[in-house]
């Protein structure tokens, strides 16, 4: 039986906290694949070019833990692309042709070059060339890392949909330009950040884990060595993740403004907006109607607005302005939105009945309204269609996302980014040095550091997706409109199921990780 109408919001909760359970845990396990791959990658080509068999013994080793790591993410990752099937249908069948291109490509090819030469880089030890099996693992990591790309083309369209058009004969959604979501500026600054905060968590891991067999006396010469590499590869890495978050956030002012004021807890736009260092918000109610949102607040004047659109005199419109509109700076209230949507979801109705009745004049004059190519069609689009999903949203403060959510998982993130600056300078300074065994509390403090870079990444991604509700598809389709509608206590049943074994596999992975470190590399 479907769910009736007072059962869809039940619906939509759930199935949104399947999917961000299932996300989250496996988002456990790919920074870890992303970051290892290359330094695995790398301690081979030492051990290629040297002919120490030091460096071989370490590339074994870890190795076999980018094995299991990448082994857990595969099984968690397979079933986050059924949930779009399952509980996301109605959004499935509107963006299909758009989303499914790039989950294809990733399927097709990324994951296949991994899974081929996956075989010869853990087998293929003493049965093939040195250079071919280093060719072998090279071509992992970068499949990895495609693969990365693909699913992260298929995100970004869905927080900036470009390069498609709707055909109101099938009403979906199709693609007319594949480069340009490829290659659109959400896309690009999404996979460039999320693929070197996965460089920097790898680098951490393998500090990490190093400093721990330095604390307990063991391995020396390999985790001197980790050390030093990994410092080296993550200092590296996290000044292009500091740089390409920059970025990303100047495409998220442009493209997603709701988002930022969210990030920053600003509710009254202003020039010259202030950057929250840290705040203390308060209430709902407060915010969205009172002249200052905090109880107290540290703010740096003019930052926000440089670091949003480059111009410490810049703009930036707040929460209040997005909702109830600004006039002056061309922005539309909410509740306008919401009704220009309906106005084009009874178009769309219309043109559907239009179809179904073999009414030729009438399909003639509503093709016109939806073909982009004629005045009336751009005009219609401009200023109707572009708010089609607004027409299923009940009120204007549901385009708020949860504000203090955001708001501190961008604080730990970028709070967590600036502890590690600080974790590479001091273990890559005491490492050339030689005096990095010396300092155990630092050594102490390097193995704390990996729950943390787990943790700084989640947020990274709680900001991203939870920054943009109540939308599956920017201004497109609203998660209440994505959802599959089926009864409510399916989607728990399934939830406590994907929960249990998720959990399960999460306690496996971390046992055998574990042993595994605790063995060590063997001879």
């Amino acid at each position: 039986m479907l769910s009736t109408a007072a059962d869809l919001l039940n619906v939509v909760d759930w199935s949104r906290a399947q999917f961000a359970m299932t996300a989250i845990y496996h988002w456990l396990f790919v920074p870890l694949t992303l970051g290892l791959g290359p330094l695995c990658a790398i301690m081979e080509t030492i051990y290629v070019r040297t002919g120490d068999e030091s460096w071989r013994r370490m590339t074994k080793f870890w190795m076999r833990l980018f094995g299991i790591n990448f082994a857990a993410g595969v099984a968690t990752g397979l079933i986050l692309e059924f949930e779009f099937g399952t509980n996301w249908s109605n959004y499935s069948h509107f963006v299909g042709d758009i989303f499914g291109a790039p989950l294809a490509i990733e399927g097709i090819v990324a994951f296949f070059m991994e899974a081929t030469f996956l075989a010869v880089m853990f087998f293929g030890w003493n049965r093939v060339s040195r250079r071919f099996h280093l060719t072998s693992t090279w071509m992992v990591a970068i499949g990895a890392n495609l693969s990365a790309l693909w699913i992260l083309v298929a995100n970004s369209w869905m927080q900036n949909p470009v390069g498609t058009a709707f055909n109101p004969a099938t009403a979906r959604n199709e693609m007319i330009s594949f480069w340009e979501v490829l290659f659109s500026p959400t896309a690009m600054n999404k996979f460039s950040h999320t693929v070197t905060s996965g460089f920097v968590l790898g680098a951490i891991v393998v500090i990490g884990v190093s400093a721990w067999y330095l604390l307990r006396g063991r391995e020396q010469q390999m985790a001197l060595r980790g050390i030093r590499l990994a410092s080296v590869f993550g200092a590296a890495a996290l000044v292009l993740a500091l740089t390409t978050g920059h970025s990303s956030g100047m495409n998220v002012a442009r493209t997603q403004p709701m988002k930022l004021a969210a990030m920053e807890g600003l509710y009254e736009g202003s020039a010259r907006a202030e950057f929250s260092v840290v705040g203390l918000l308060k209430p709902e109610a407060e915010r969205m109607t009172g002249d200052d949102a905090y109880r107290f607040e540290l703010a740096v004047p003019g930052l926000l607005s440089w670091m949003s659109f480059g111009d410490v005199n810049a703009w930036v419109p707040g929460i209040r302005d997005i909702v109830n509109g600004n006039p002056e700076h061309g922005l539309l209230p909410v509740a306008e939105k919401i009704e220009r949507g309906k106005v084009a979801i009874g178009e769309l109705a219309a043109y559907q009945q239009a179809m179904q009745a073999g009414d030729a004049a009438a399909l003639a004059a509503l093709n016109a309204k939806f073909d982009p190519s004629t005045s009336e069609g751009a005009a219609f689009i401009d200023e109707y269609f572009r708010y089609f999903g607004y027409g299923y949203i009940s009120a204007p403060a549901d385009v708020v996302p949860n504000v203090p959510l955001v708001y501190w998982s961008f604080r730990v993130m970028v709070g967590l980014g600036c502890l590690f600056v600080l974790l590479f300078a001091a273990t890559l300074w005491l490492s050339l040095k030689g005096a990095v065994e010396k300092r155990r509390w630092l050594l102490r403090a390097m193995v704390w550091m990996i729950p943390l870079a787990y943790l700084s990444t989640v947020c990274g991604w709680l900001v991203t997706e939870m920054g943009r509700q109540p939308w599956a598809i920017q201004d497109l389709m609203p998660t209440v409109a994505a959802v599959t509608k089926v009864p409510s206590s399916s989607v728990m049943v399934t939830f406590c199921i994907f929960l249990a074994l998720f959990t399960a596999l999460l306690i496996a992975d971390l046992k055998i990780l574990t042993r595994q470190i605790k063995i060590g590399p063997g001879e």
